[in-house]
């Protein structure tokens, strides 16, 4: 009895099909800003993965069942989920778990009729919660701008769009919990949390520059500012410097009138002390002579009997 062994070959899941984009010069700006646009807004959302342009392998063993969105966005992966992904350099479905909870494919002359018959039919069987289509023409390929479309009970149904004044079209996507819009052939994501526009990559760059350029010109402020201080305060410090110079001039000057002061009241006194001793000199000479005289008296008088 012969045994056989069989290799089994291992499957391969190509990262790529090596051909472009059908209309890849059309597309591909429009689908580089929106991604980087989102990657921007959820780098700082933990298991939020961001993608487009890559395949997203369905069926377990057939590397033929694959679909590549423009954009999809998978919210809640785990970091093994994550790893996965990044090792594989594809999205599969049996793998990591869970369909990404937003697709949206950007409009072309000949991708319109898969965009809209295929595609849809394949992201309701996969589970993904929300298709968007975005026709930047405002609606030669589509018949309308920008449509949403939500997963209810496998079916996808409309999401309400709205139309402002001036004729932007819009609607909001739960998956994201951001709003998008077609304003004037232009792809725009608003947050309605913190009430603002999502910037894209040139936005971000000329906002960035902008606020270096006020950084710089507020540090050009504050060093002109310290440095008319430090003028003010070595002005300050040279006022002080020739006050306290001319404190001690006062003094010296003061000092100086003192002493003289005091030498002249010391050299009055001297001349008081030397006119006090003369007077009493004068005083004790004139009683010497008054003595002498009265003795030289005394003895031309002649004697008693």
């Amino acid at each position: 009895m012969t045994t056989q062994t069989q290799t089994a070959t291992a499957i391969i899941y190509p990262e790529t099909d090596g051909q472009p984009m059908p209309d890849g010069e059309y597309q591909a700006p429009i689908y580089v800003d929106a991604l980087a646009t989102l990657r921007t807004h959820y780098e700082n959302s933990p298991g939020v993965r961001v993608n487009g342009n890559t395949f997203l392998y369905y069926v377990q063993g057939n590397p033929n069942m694959s679909v590549s969105p423009d954009c999809y966005v998978a919210t809640g992966l785990s970091p093994e989920q994550q790893e996965n992904i990044d090792r594989n350099n594809t999205y599969r479905l049996w793998e990591v778990g869970k369909p990404p909870e937003f697709v949206m494919e950007i409009a072309s002359e000949n991708t319109k009729s898969n965009d809209l018959i295929g595609k849809r039919a394949l992201y309701a069987d996969l589970g993904i919660s929300e298709y968007w289509r975005y026709d930047q023409t405002g609606g030669d390929f589509y018949g309308e701008p920008l449509v949403g479309e939500r997963l209810v009970d496998g079916e996808y149904e409309r999401i309400q769009m709205r139309e402002d004044d001036d004729g932007r079209a819009w609607a909001h996507s739960d998956a994201l919990n951001l709003d998008l819009y077609w304003d004037d052939g232009d792809l725009r994501f608003w947050d309605p949390v913190a009430q603002e526009w999502l910037l894209k990559p040139s936005e971000e760059h000329a906002a960035r520059l902008a606020a270096e350029s006020r950084a710089e010109r507020e540090q050009a402020g504050r060093l002109s500012a310290e440095s008319r201080a430090d003028q003010e305060q070595a002005g300050r410090l040279a006022a002080e410097d020739r006050a306290d110079q001319e404190q001690a001039g006062r003094l010296t000057e003061q000092a100086a009138r003192e002493a003289a002061e005091s030498r002249a009241q010391a050299a009055e006194s001297r001349i008081a002390q030397e006119q006090a001793a003369r007077l009493e000199e004068q005083a004790a000479r004139q009683a010497l002579e008054a003595r002498l005289a009265e003795l030289q008296a005394q003895l031309r008088q002649p004697p008693r009997e």
